[in-house]
């Protein structure tokens, strides 16, 4: 994978994410969506969207506001529980999160395993059988078996807010400040994520509010409103894209973890005591529709929560390998009746459902599967962009985007700016622009364009020459193989109709 210094170079200078008000030397961790940028961006929300509410006519949308009456906050449990564990270095002044810490400590281990991975592919090539190899070699497990004890203290120590022994955990496994190289750290403290604001025009009758956290609550307010107005029958879902906000004291890794983000949440309301086989098919649904972008099986795996949040009976990550290594890409969680029986403790207002079938009313349970859309633009950008050596020994960069998922579908090139070639490739350009989004490029050598449309990731680009004057045809080249090939301009439409569909894309889910 691509080095993330590149990763991050190369998104500023394409024009997909810039640093936000660079003018004034930019704010921590809050990032603008350039235009490729907020072209890509849209398209990901699509294909999310599409494959959550469009192909279930169980579930249905809704967009709630950001602000929400400050009671949502306390009955939700973020007033009380919403907070991160931190230490602070005292020589280098510095903070982070305490589980950060350590997690970034066993992924330095989980390096080593993949190296004594790599040793072994390359000195048995193709005998080589990698499960067995991980499961008996004794450095692979004794590294394996050092990562899950160390995970286990450390989610167990959570759970109970031990936050000394966290505390002490780090001091054991002699982990530095990564700035300064100290050992020297304070006790671990809680600190809450809500980012506090206020509503009213007089300081004295101003009412304080949060920017909503998290997008769910705005779901679970709503519940029976859509579910009478909808007439929605158990089991059902409601989804919602949007921003969230948090205060997030070590925000890192470009737009990984930044304090303003959108989500794309589904939440799936079902009757008490079948959460267990929902939660079990929404996990292999969602794994499904990531893999159906192609972006290679070996990229994802599970990661199933020691620590459960103070709602859940079973929790599990959707892992991405980022440039980093593998880390959260979407959650899915077994809620229980925790939101709905909460918000009606505390609103005093009936959030039930009156199930024909069983003949009782009850409050739902709730399936949760909740993507950061940020993270799904990073995954996707960060595994499209490569570096090629070509066969004259030439290199070219190379932004593989799902062609679902491309922010310009297919580039026009004129091969010269006259004889008419301009005016038959801007009458091409017309004609697709209804259905994708193209682009016209007359400027530089033919070559240079390709190049150039490479780096931004469009799957196609259409030259326009002499001939295509004579005999209505052009050349269609595929930015993956870098093959041409001699096609028909009337048939361009139903050619590229078959690579873009988002049909053919997510019906492999």
């Amino acid at each position: 994978m691509t080095d993330f210094k590149k990763i991050i170079s190369h998104a500023k200078e394409y024009g997909f994410v810039f640093p936000s008000s660079e003018i004034y030397d930019g704010l921590s961790a809050v990032y603008d969506y350039a235009q490729n940028g907020v072209a890509l961006k849209k398209n990901i929300r699509d294909y999310w969207w599409k494959s959550m509410v469009q192909l279930h006519s169980n579930i249905v949308g809704i967009d709630a506001a950001i602000f929400m009456h400050p009671t949502t906050w306390k009955a939700s449990g973020h007033v009380d529980a919403f907070n991160d564990p931190l230490i602070d270095n005292k020589d280098s002044k510095k903070r982070y999160r305490a589980d950060v810490l350590v997690e970034d400590y066993c992924a330095k281990i989980e390096t080593k395993i993949e190296k004594e991975v790599a040793k072994a592919t390359k000195r048995f090539s193709e005998s080589f059988d990698k499960e067995q190899f991980v499961a008996t070699n004794p450095r692979v497990v004794g590294y394996q078996e050092k990562i899950n004890t160390i995970l286990k203290r450390l989610g167990q120590s959570l759970e109970k807010e031990d936050l000394a022994d966290v505390k002490n955990l780090i001091e054991e496994l002699g982990i530095a400040c990564p700035e300064s190289g100290s050992r020297n750290w304070t006790d671990v403290k809680q600190f809450n994520l809500m980012f506090g604001t206020k509503l009213g025009a007089s300081a004295d009758s101003a009412m304080d509010l949060y920017l909503r956290p998290e997008t769910a609550q705005g779901i679970f307010v709503n519940f029976l409103n859509v579910q009478k107005t909808g007439r929605m029958k158990i089991p059902f879902g409601i989804a919602q894209t949007g921003k969230a906000f948090r205060n997030e004291i070590v925000a890192r890794q470009f737009i990984f973890r930044m304090r303003e983000f959108e989500q794309m949440e589904m939440q799936f309301f079902i009757p008490p005591g079948t959460q267990k086989e929902w939660y079990e098919q929404w996990k292999q649904t969602r794994l499904n529709w990531h893999l159906s972008l192609g972006m290679g099986e070996e990229n994802y795996r599970f990661h199933d929560h020691e620590k459960l949040a103070h709602y859940a009976d079973a929790a599990a990550d959707i892992e991405f390998k980022f440039p980093f290594g593998f880390k959260e890409l979407e959650g899915i969680h077994s809620r229980t009746d925790f939101d709905l029986s909460s918000h009606e403790e505390f609103s005093r207002k009936k959030l039930q459902y009156f199930d024909p079938e069983r003949n009782e009313n009850y409050v739902p349970y709730v399936v949760e599967t909740s993507v950061g859309l940020d993270r799904m633009f990073l995954a996707v950008f960060s595994w499209a962009l490569r570096e090629e050596t070509l066969e004259d020994g030439s290199s070219r960069t190379l932004l593989k985007l799902p062609a679902v998922l491309a922010p310009t579908k297919v580039a026009v090139l004129p091969l010269v700016k006259k004889d008419g070639l301009p005016e038959l490739a801007n009458e091409i350009v017309d004609n697709l622009k209804w259905e994708h989004a193209t682009a016209y490029d007359e400027k530089d050598a033919v070559g240079r364009r390709y190049r150039r449309q490479d780096a931004l990731g469009t799957p196609f680009c259409i030259t326009v020459d002499h001939q295509s004057l004579e005999d209505k045809t052009v050349t269609l080249r595929d930015r993956d193989s870098m093959q041409q090939e001699r096609v028909a301009i009337a048939d361009l439409p139903k050619l590229l109709d078959e690579k873009f569909n988002i049909k053919h894309w997510l019906q492999k889910i």
